[in-house]
């Protein structure tokens, strides 16, 4: 059996904007629907949390949300993995952190490094790396649309398909199959959210050979 992590925030953790701090149904999530997509020969486990950056630190939140420093915790728990699906960088777009997708793209890179740089049990399984880039944020009902969030956020899919150039990694663009909430314009409603699981089952497959 080949075994997937899916690393991300709150869009992979199933965050429900109707439903503010509560989740999607688990088989909503777009883990599972990649899950159900690739059958019983593959794993998909499923590691999003809310609020959570590349390599930003948020001393705000109850827990660590700096990707970089939590991703060598889980893939030390998860090993041996055959791929890391990574999709984060909408919260690196938060006023306070200064609303750059050009430092998401620098985050991502990083994650990349510490993919192939953890030193896994066998030695030579490091498993390869599927950048997505996440669906671009929009206008929303709730007044906290950014001036910079929604144009920076559509920077994401051509910084991203960069970086897997430079790095020689999958990428799937979240944004060619789904849209976000107008409740807040940032998180998906279930229909969107299965949309990105369903989009990967094709990239995910090819990756795992």
């Amino acid at each position: 059996m080949k075994t997937v992590l899916a690393y991300g925030d709150s869009l992979t953790w199933g965050h429900d904007p109707e439903r503010e701090g509560l989740r999607h149904a688990r088989a909503d999530r777009w883990p599972s629907v990649l899950q159900a997509g690739l059958g019983e020969d593959v794993l998909v486990v499923p590691e999003g949390l809310n609020g959570r950056t590349t390599s930003l630190d948020d001393w705000s939140a109850p827990c660590d949300r700096n990707g970089a420093r939590s991703l060598p915790v889980v893939l030390g728990t998860q090993m041996p993995l055959d791929l890391v699906v990574v999709m984060l960088g909408t919260n690196d777009l938060k006023p306070r952190f200064g609303a750059s997708a050009h430092t998401a793209y620098q985050g991502m890179r990083r994650l990349v490094q510490i993919v192939r740089s953890f030193p896994y049990k066998p030695v030579e399984a490091v498993p390869k790396v599927l950048i997505v880039a996440p669906p671009p944020c929009g206008p929303s009902d709730n007044g906290h649309d950014s001036d910079r969030r929604v144009p920076e956020s559509q920077r994401f899919a051509a910084l991203y398909a960069q970086l897997a150039g430079e790095e020689g990694t999958g990428f799937f663009d979240a944004g060619t199959v789904a849209r976000p909430s107008r409740v807040d314009g940032v998180h998906l409603d279930a229909e969107n959210t299965r949309a990105i699981g369903a989009g990967l089952v094709s990239p995910v497959r090819e990756l795992l050979g």
